[in-house]
């Protein structure tokens, strides 16, 4: 049976095909070093178009204001830029209200195309490009830490590495939130209150890592400017044990918070990184594994959701649980010593 992964590693090398979501201008070479918020690519996804009534403008009728229209298809403009005219004793022209591109003109309208702020495709993580797509984007190529979430807010952002959690299952409360992490991200436990979000902001951090959120908190989440990825679900959760070691260990480090999550089946999830000075040939981490004996594996379900164990024996044929249901399931000694026999679909596999 396939396992879904998790990846939660102290050093590994990773690969990442970032892309426009439509047709851009790509901005990086092959073999260039780029940092996490570094420009690899970008595209004018939602152009703007202004219909301007020229004849109208210069107070003629249609049949006569092509005559006065200046500029052709095609041409650049810039805010203010006079567009047709002057006409009669008061000298009426037609300015461009915006910088922009003429698309068409004639029959008394000029249609502009307003220059408006292109999409920006941030690499996501400090690496190397190895290659690039034409018109899309690139493939990026870094060695170092990695601990994947399973929830973001689209962000993107990187910092110094600062711990305001002694405990997995601790609570980040505004009180934590001192000036002196003003420009770091933050490793805190769980969020329960929107303040805490709207504080962060404030100082304002360059990111936040969770453990756990309070679901009502997406809303307030999706509309913060930093990165904020949540490691381990929704609810009171405590913080996995390989990723609270991992991370509390690097504390001072420069670390890329990728909020971006894909859509469903493409294999994109939030993540961190943390990069490092490879040592030697590192082996990229497998996507895809099957459950087996001896793996580490991260349960996923209440009543010992976060917890890290690791998989003692895959049990033969289906279990019937105390719900009723049938299911696979593995025998797995939890990291507290406890051996639990756990469905597989509440399992991951740590890699």
């Amino acid at each position: 049976m396939l396992a879904p992964v998790r990846h939660i590693l102290p050093l590994t090398k990773i690969r990442r095909l970032r892309l426009l979501p439509g047709v851009g201008r790509v901005l990086v070479r092959k073999g260039q070093k780029v940092s996490a918020e570094d420009i690899l690519a970008e595209a004018v996804l939602e152009p703007r178009h202004l219909l301007l009534d020229a004849a109208k403008a210069l107070g003629l009728p249609v049949s006569k204001a092509d005559e006065h229209i200046l500029r052709k298809p095609g041409e650049p403009v810039g805010e203010g830029d006079i567009l047709a005219g002057p006409v009669g004793w008061a000298k009426r022209v037609l300015r461009a209200p915006h910088s922009g591109r003429v698309v068409l003109a004639g029959r008394g309208k000029i249609l502009l195309e307003v220059d408006t702020p292109p999409y920006q495709l941030m690499a996501g993580l400090p690496g190397v490009v190895v290659s690039l797509i034409p018109e899309r984007g690139a493939v990026n190529e870094a060695a170092g830490s990695l601990v994947q979430g399973v929830w973001g807010n689209n962000r993107i952002r990187s910092g110094t590495l600062r711990v305001r959690i002694e405990r997995p299952e601790d609570i980040l409360t505004t009180d934590r939130l001192e000036e002196s992490l003003r420009g770091s991200v933050l490793l805190g436990g769980f969020c329960g209150e929107a303040g805490v979000l709207q504080a962060a902001q404030s100082l304002p951090l360059r990111g936040l890592i969770l453990a756990g959120m309070a679901s009502k908190l997406v809303p307030e989440a999706l509309r913060a400017s930093i990165p904020i990825v949540v490691l381990d679900g929704f609810g009171l959760l405590p913080m996995n044990a390989a990723a609270y070691q991992l991370l509390t260990t690097n504390e001072g480090r420069e670390i890329a918070v990728n909020a971006e999550k894909g859509p469903p089946y493409s294999g994109q999830v939030p993540e961190v990184f943390i990069g490092l000075p490879a040592r030697g040939d590192l082996e990229s981490p497998p996507e895809v594994v099957s459950f087996a004996s001896g793996q580490r594996v991260r349960v996923v379900r209440a009543p010992f959701h976060g917890q890290v164990g690791t998989i003692i024996a895959i049990k033969r044929g289906l279990e019937t649980l105390p719900s009723g249901i049938k299911a696979a399931t593995a025998q797995v000694r939890l990291e507290s010593g406890e051996i639990a026999s756990l469905p597989l679909a509440n399992l991951e596999v740590l890699v």
